[in-house]
């Protein structure tokens, strides 16, 4: 037996830290849709499970946290549906945007369900019917895992929806920060493990930067100004103009770029 002042000092030594990424399991945007669209419409328990897919993909919601989502949480901000004060990981607070397809499918899952406040998800029974006051993690569980299975998605669990989420934000365009915010991240190099970053040599983010501008011509943005002046001509006098006219107006303009450039580089 050891004394107890032995045992509390072992206690006390930390363990060995570990090494390595977690692995995840990531759909792409047809998975996700195919996923989401598998429960059945016509049912009450295939609403509520639609609605808790779309949730879990459109939002990127912990388990915890969908389970603990009631009517007082849904609101508007800035003319959007909104997911207010959600309570996360670690206690911290935040607001998730919610899509309108996923407002929309929350809402049918409403109106079938009659439900007008407490928690926005409730068991469901085999009669088809109603009951208790919400659902549990493990509900959830078990929901990703069934509809997982029938449409051979092996090893999926809840968590891999809200990575994701982030992934396929990441893909339309998101911004870093914005899919931190999204997801409640205290750490961007969280949300960097989220989304399987790699750095990528070609087409690289500093091939079009602002530094790599001079010798290459006029800059886009001011190609786009100059094409949405001449288009922009009152009297349709911009459709009346030739191939010509147009070079000529480009070179002009392009000659005035290079001699601001030449008074730059002066200086």
């Amino acid at each position: 037996m050891l004394s107890p002042e032995l045992a509390a000092s072992i206690r006390r030594v930390k363990g060995v830290k570990k090494l390595g990424v977690r692995l995840g399991n990531w759909l792409t945007a047809d998975e996700a849709r195919r996923l989401w669209q598998t429960p059945d419409p016509d049912t009450l328990k295939g609403k509520r499970d639609r609605a808790i897919l779309a949730i879990l993909l459109g939002c990127g919601l912990r388990r915890r946290e969908l389970a603990d989502l009631d009517f007082t949480h849904l609101q508007q901000r800035e003319e959007h549906w909104a997911i207010v004060d959600l309570v996360g990981k670690g206690g911290h607070i935040r607001t998730v945007p919610m899509p309108d397809w996923v407002k929309t499918t929350v809402d049918e899952w409403i109106h079938v369900a009659g439900l007008h406040s407490g928690k926005l998800f409730r068991c469901v029974c085999r009669a088809g019917k109603c009951w208790g006051d919400g659902v549990t993690e493990r509900v959830v569980w078990h929901v990703v895992k069934l509809y997982a299975a029938k449409v051979g998605f092996v090893g999926l669990a809840p968590h891999d929806l809200r990575r994701s989420c982030a992934k396929l934000c990441h893909s339309a365009g998101g911004e870093l920060e914005q899919i931190q915010f999204l997801l409640g991240h205290v750490s961007v190099q969280t949300t960097e493990r989220y989304l399987g970053c790699k750095q990528r040599i070609r087409g690289a983010v500093n091939t079009t930067s602002a530094s790599n501008r001079r010798g290459s011509g006029p800059p886009k943005e001011r190609v786009a100004d100059f094409t949405s002046t001449w288009i922009a001509v009152p009297g349709g006098v911009s459709q009346e103009l030739s191939g010509l006219s147009v070079v000529l107006c480009y070179s002009a303009k392009q000659a005035a770029w290079q001699m601001d450039d030449n008074s730059h580089n002066s200086q």
